[in-house]
């Protein structure tokens, strides 16, 4: 059985983590697969891998003391963790120990990679793709999937040309990215979808005011601007009600800017949820929005798709473009105005007929991102990639 190695950063909390976490559960059923974690944040992933997945972390020993708490930026967290409780000593030992990972975590992979032995090998983040492409030396097939839209970014993109030298190919997790890429890189790029891993059995009613938004609380997920957003809505209608899930270092401004606003009512801030229970409040909503200013695909819009509801969102955040086709299955709001995104959310959800017009087509937009349909295209991907290799 061909042996297929997944370099990853962690297995916490992110977009990332979601990918990879279900593509390495798809190629399973056929390789043996193993993900490589830089370290462990937390004592199990977040996100459920099958058994016969091996995962080997590099770095074992700040998971109890780090775990649970760094998410993101690694120092910047641990910052505004302490600092603000007062807990100075706290704040030095967990420093100290957050930046042995920043300094250790590129030396651990760096090890690694001379001495591994799999078939395949992927790597999720340029830094390792930089790693795996000077001092790889074996005969692996060799991917770097990229899981973010940098394509206006000229250093970046000096960067990938040179870090992809000795890549075999490069695999964007958007039509977009691929399309750009395959103009400055002469490496073989191949769009590759990402999956959305539950669809309801039914769709949504549609018939209250819930509106909600998951995501990462930091700046590029635009939450900020996304209360401004709520003020509007809810001078409008007192009835509409925001449910926020997700943790992140804008945790405490968002909030504040909550109170700030007088919005406690109408908005309530979940932190961090399982699945099971973002499930839970999906079924109860009737409106996704969005108020993001980059996405490289935008994974969480097709699982509120699943649900059969509409997606608000600006089209700053190009991968969402991909998925939601203006006035079909949700909204795109250009140039970032604010204004008019309050205003499609107070007439949508005070037009049923529409509200249920749009759910209905984002239901079927779901389907296309299916897992079975996308863990056929990854075996088929993959399948191909060995055939070859092993003919040539």
């Amino acid at each position: 059985m061909e042996k297929i190695d997944i370099l990853a950063l962690h297995l916490g909390i992110g977009g990332i983590e979601v990918a990879l976490s279900s593509v390495a559960n798809m190629l399973s059923s056929k390789y043996d697969v193993r993900i490589i974690s830089t370290y462990k944040l937390y004592e199990n992933p977040k996100y459920k891998l099958n058994d016969n997945v091996k995962v080997k972390y590099l770095i074992n020993s700040n998971a109890a003391s780090l775990g649970g708490k760094l998410k993101g930026n690694i120092i910047k967290n641990v910052f505004n963790i302490y600092i603000k409780k007062g807990q100075v000593i706290s704040l030095f030992k967990d420093t100290l120990r957050a930046l042995k990972v920043l300094i250790t975590k590129n030396k651990v992979m760096k090890k690694y990679i001379e001495t591994c032995h799999a078939d395949l090998i992927i790597s999720t983040r340029i830094e390792f793709t930089k790693l795996l492409n000077k001092y790889y030396k074996g005969s692996a097939l060799k991917v770097f999937w990229e899981h973010s839209d940098n394509t206006d970014n000229k250093k970046y993109l000096n960067k990938l040309v040179k870090y992809t030298n000795n890549i075999d190919i490069v695999v964007p997790v958007s039509k977009f990215i691929s399309n750009k890429y395959a103009k400055v890189l002469t490496k073989k790029v191949i769009y590759m979808p990402l999956c959305v891993d539950y669809i309801s059995n039914k769709k949504n009613i549609l018939n209250n005011k819930n509106v909600v938004s998951i995501g990462r609380l930091s700046k590029e997920k635009g939450y900020l601007d996304l209360i401004d957003i709520i003020e509007v809505c809810v001078k409008k209608d007192k009835d509409i009600k925001f449910h926020i899930i997700g943790d992140g270092y804008q945790y405490k401004d968002i909030e504040r800017k909550i109170k700030e606003l007088g919005l406690d009512e109408n908005i309530t801030m979940y932190g961090y949820l399982d699945k099971d229970k973002i499930r839970s409040i999906l079924k109860e909503s009737s409106l996704y929005v969005t108020a993001s200013l980059e996405e490289s695909f935008g994974l969480v819009l097709l699982e509120a798709f699943a649900f059969g509801i509409p997606v608000i969102a600006f089209d700053s955040a190009r991968g969402a473009k991909e998925i939601i086709t203006d006035n079909k299955n949700g909204y795109l709001i250009k140039n970032r105005n604010k204004l008019e995104f309050s205003k499609k959310i107070f007439d949508l959800l005070n037009n049923q007929k529409k509200l249920k017009e749009l759910g209905n087509n984002a239901y079927q937009k779901s389907l296309e991102f299916s897992y079975d349909y996308v863990k056929e295209k990854w075996c088929k991907f993959v399948d191909e990639l060995l055939k070859d290799e092993n003919e040539s």
